[in-house]
């Protein structure tokens, strides 16, 4: 016999467990960029962060060489599965960033390398097979700032204005065990202050729900206040009274690099993966992959408009990038996206003026 509450049951409340099952099967894709000069520990840092291996041996340039030395990109590959969920995590290291004595284009490799990707993912989007897409935009950028300095440099300004549009900037200073508590409250506050007088955007964390437990919004406000995140990276494993932890050792004791008192690595660990891993990939999505998305569109229109069915290339505000051929079915797509634009205008028109007639009543 069916009872009345099976009655009224739908059963699109089970909607949220269909997704989670379809993408757990999928699994995710995270690319995560680490910019940052030589001799910081970023290789270190991402080995801890992910408990893996992905720099072994790896050595310092020495200084002589590293004098002449360009800017490169470095990308490695990752597949990691935790209790089920597969995430496959791209690292791409910037090698050579900042050691040149002319440094003035180091920003050039970086920028030019985020651009390849959005516009391989809009090439892919626009062509017939889109159901296996791989995406290889970039997520999040850790920017790794020297702890010896007061502040940002002026290379770090520049490369920040260059980058803060395309991706989402998290600031990590490095080796902070060098620092006291002081000197480390007195770097954060400056460069926070420098990175609003010249209007730079930070990744913004969201805004909690209301309905979210009170540890995670005190977790959220703690990982806030933290921002820039000072981090000490190590692949070092200590045990201190039976308890096993990474960490670096120094004549007068340990650091535990896990411990909020040391170091906000674990806090940094937190944001990434556990927390706003799905915040980062939306925002590329939403905003940074939109606004570069829009500026293809908005060129292929201004190419169909003036006749240029064939053109080859585009502009966008860093150089020259190839975009899909636009065909005459794409140009009377866009005449008809015109169309639908302007009667929307008229609409909003003709909506205000009955405001006004009604406000005049």
């Amino acid at each position: 016999m069916i009872t009345d509450r099976e009655r009224d049951y739908i059963g699109f409340a089970s909607l949220p467990d269909q997704i989670h099952r379809k993408s757990v099967k999928r699994g995710f894709e995270f690319t995560l960029m680490v910019v940052g000069e030589s001799g910081l520990g970023k290789s270190t840092l991402i080995n801890s962060l992910f408990l893996a291996d992905l720099y072994k041996n790896r050595q310092l340039t020495p200084v002589e060489e590293r004098s002449e030395k360009t800017t490169r990109i470095e990308k490695k590959t990752l597949d990691i599965e935790e209790k089920g969920v597969r995430l496959r995590l791209n690292v791409i290291d910037t090698p050579g960033f900042g050691d040149g004595v002319n440094a003035d284009d180091s920003w050039r490799v970086v920028t030019d390398y985020i651009d390849e990707q959005f516009r391989q993912y809009f090439m892919d989007e626009s062509g017939l097979n889109r159901k296996n897409i791989q995406d290889n935009r970039v997520h999040c950028c850790l920017y790794a700032v020297p702890p010896w300095g007061h502040s940002l440099r002026q290379m770090d300004l520049e490369m920040m204005r260059r980058l803060h549009k395309k991706v989402n900037i998290v600031i990590v200073i490095t080796k902070a065990d060098t620092l006291t508590q002081s000197e480390v409250k007195r770097l954060k506050a400056n460069i926070l202050r420098d990175v609003e007088a010249n209007g730079i955007q930070l990744y913004k964390f969201p805004e909690c729900d209301s309905d979210e437990d009170d540890d995670f919004k005190r977790q959220d406000a703690e990982m806030k206040q933290s921002i820039p995140f000072a981090v000490v990276g190590s692949n070092a494993i200590f045990e201190v009274g039976g308890k096993k932890f990474r960490g670096r050792q120094y004549p007068w004791g340990v650091v535990d690099v896990e411990n909020p008192m040391h170091s906000d690595f674990i806090k940094l660990r937190t944001m990434l993966i556990s927390t706003h891993m799905q915040d980062l990939n939306d925002t590329t999505q939403d905003v940074h992959y939109e606004n570069f998305r829009a500026q293809c569109i908005a060129q292929m229109a201004q190419n169909a408009k003036s006749g240029k069915v064939r053109s080859d290339s585009i502009k966008t505000p860093t150089g020259e990038i190839v975009v899909p051929v636009v065909t005459e079915t794409d140009k009377l797509l866009l005449q008809k996206e015109e169309e639908i634009r302007r009667m929307q205008e008229m609409l909003a028109q003709m909506q205000e003026k009955l405001k006004q007639q009604v406000i005049d009543v």
